[in-house]
């Protein structure tokens, strides 16, 4: 009918759509990764360190932090991903990982309190992650950790990128404490743990019986400790003004 054949067209222009803007993430933060190859010598490893998944399995293809990634490496830079697991749905170590191996790109799955130890020891050159909400002052929202590996990096003077398409910024907010509501999901996910045994997927407890847990499933990270935003029309600031200046309409 003429309303099915609308709704898919619609959707395949959506779909599009989220593919080219994340190839063109995946373009505009490959230079970044350029630089720092450029810098270390082409024959170096440049080191990644991500959260998360923001890959094609989230998005329609390509994805938002790991666009650069898959760019970088298609390009012949020497690229190495260390994938935070992601407590507590593991996230990284089930989707991330996966994805990484399917590229081909090399990758070490790591604790997500590692992170920290290996910035110290010069084992991290950028970070990337992407946001699940970015408000028009570059406040990031995203997967619960996000914070504290942006409070390492800024400690460890390491540079800390977020990318994401602009259907993922919110220009109503401007205060990311305020304005975002953090979802409280259920303690299940904390206190048990999926994984495969011989060929199924079983869930295993990890606490003693009936222990209490909470489970924020995101937090804000402050526009200071973000180096830079990535997005479709290019790298900026994250702040108000720079956002503004790749997105005039929005003025």
């Amino acid at each position: 009918s003429a309303r099915v054949q609308a709704a898919r067209t619609t959707a395949q222009t959506i779909a599009d759509e989220d593919a080219a803007w994340c190839e063109a993430i995946g373009r505009h933060g490959r230079g970044l990764i350029e630089a720092i190859s450029a810098r270390k010598g082409p024959e170096k490893v440049v080191n990644v360190l991500t959260h998360c998944n923001a890959g094609w399995l989230a998005f329609v293809d390509f994805g938002s932090a790991l666009a650069p990634i898959y760019a970088a490496h298609d390009a012949g830079i020497k690229v190495h991903v260390y994938v935070d697991e992601t407590r507590p749905r593991n996230q990284g170590a089930s989707l991330t990982a996966w994805e990484l191996g399917k590229h081909g790109v090399p990758h070490t799955l790591i604790a997500d309190n590692t992170g920290g130890h290996l910035m110290q020891h010069g084992m991290v050159d950028m970070v990337i992650t992407g946001a699940d909400r970015v408000l028009r002052t570059g406040d990031v929202c995203n997967k619960i950790g996000t914070y504290l590996k942006a409070l390492a990096a800024s400690d460890n003077k390491i540079p800390m990128y977020v990318a994401l398409p602009s259907t993922t910024l919110d220009w109503e907010g401007r205060d990311g404490l305020k304005d975002i509501t953090i979802e409280a999901r259920g303690s299940r996910e904390v206190t048990h743990i999926q994984g495969l045994l011989d060929s199924s997927v079983v869930e295993v407890l990890l606490s003693p019986p009936d222990t209490p847990a909470l489970n924020f499933a995101f937090d804000v990270t402050p526009n200071r400790l973000v180096t830079k935003l990535i997005t479709e029309r290019g790298v900026c600031d994250a702040s108000e003004e720079a956002l503004l200046a790749v997105f005039p309409e929005r003025a």
